[in-house]
């Protein structure tokens, strides 16, 4: 038993993992078109930014992290059980999944099995440079057909979304395929392409990440951010004043290019949302 929590997985736990994550993201909805956004928006992250609100952690949205937790299928029954299906087409909560690879591995397969069992967006950890965020835009994107009206940046995944066209309401395959694109470069597309805000390279080039074309938004770990800028003690110090400056930046190039910004708090959201963050995966106390 203890070899297949460590060791190469066999068979029968791929099989698991794939049950598991798709009735993770089942339970989250029900069938019928009349619980879509009044624009027939899917994804509420989007929807709240677009009308100018935040998109709160438990009231729009949830985050399944992948990154510091071995992945486990009781893990994702355990989310299963908090989560309360709407009436409607959409998930009542926006799942979205940060995945446990780092920005400079190899991750698009990982990308492509959680966005076919029909996550909404994926947050790729410790980001540095404009090349990684392109990467995942291309892991979550499809290659274009003829007439694509983004072609670029060229996506890479492959066709077999069967578990996410079931839990986005029984989309057609070309349903989906319209749909399955990442927002805002695709105004239209419904998959967010987050990166996580961690490391001194990714601050001091925010505004050119913050342009990358397909980038859905940012998300701030102030945590493993005050390691990367030195001043941790040694641990994780997020209070320090140079996180507080770091953020401080990243919030002003959020608002500057119209982006969706977001960090890891749990008793400031009023002040950083007036700062220009809108995405909060932590409930406010």
């Amino acid at each position: 038993m203890t070899g297949m929590r460590r060791g190469t997985p066999t068979v029968a736990r791929r099989a698991a993992w794939a049950m598991g994550i798709g009735a993770l993201l089942c339970a989250a909805c029900t069938a019928g078109p009349e619980a879509q956004g009044s624009d027939g928006r899917l994804n509420k992250i989007i929807e709240q930014f677009e009308n100018g609100e935040n998109a709160l952690a438990n009231e729009h949205w949830r985050i399944v992290s992948l990154e510091h937790n071995p992945f486990l299928v009781d893990d994702l029954e355990s989310f299963l059980g908090e989560i309360e299906p709407e009436s409607g087409m959409r998930p009542s909560l926006t799942p979205i999944v940060r995945i446990p690879h780092e920005a400079d591995q190899e991750y698009h397969h990982v990308v492509k099995q959680i966005l076919d069992a029909g996550a909404m967006g994926i947050v790729l950890p410790q980001v540095r440079t404009t090349a990684e965020v392109t990467k995942l835009v291309q892991a979550m994107r499809y290659p274009p057909q003829r007439g694509a009206a983004h072609p670029e940046p060229r996506g890479r995944r492959g066709w077999g979304p069967t578990g996410a066209r079931r839990i986005w309401g029984g989309l057609s395959n070309d349903e989906y395929a319209a749909r399955a694109d990442v927002w805002p470069l695709n105004p239209d597309g419904e998959l967010l392409a987050i990166a996580m805000v961690e490391t001194r390279e990714m601050v001091n080039d925010i505004d050119a990440i913050l342009q990358v074309p397909g980038l859905g938004g940012v998300l701030i770990g102030p945590s493993d951010l005050s390691l990367s800028l030195g001043v941790g003690t040694p641990g994780a110090n997020p209070t320090a004043p140079e996180v507080e400056a770091a953020i401080l930046k990243v919030g002003e190039a959020c608002v500057r290019h119209n982006s969706l910004c977001g960090i890891y708090t749990s008793s400031d959201v009023e002040a950083r949302s007036a700062q220009g963050f809108k995405l909060f995966p932590i409930p406010a106390r």
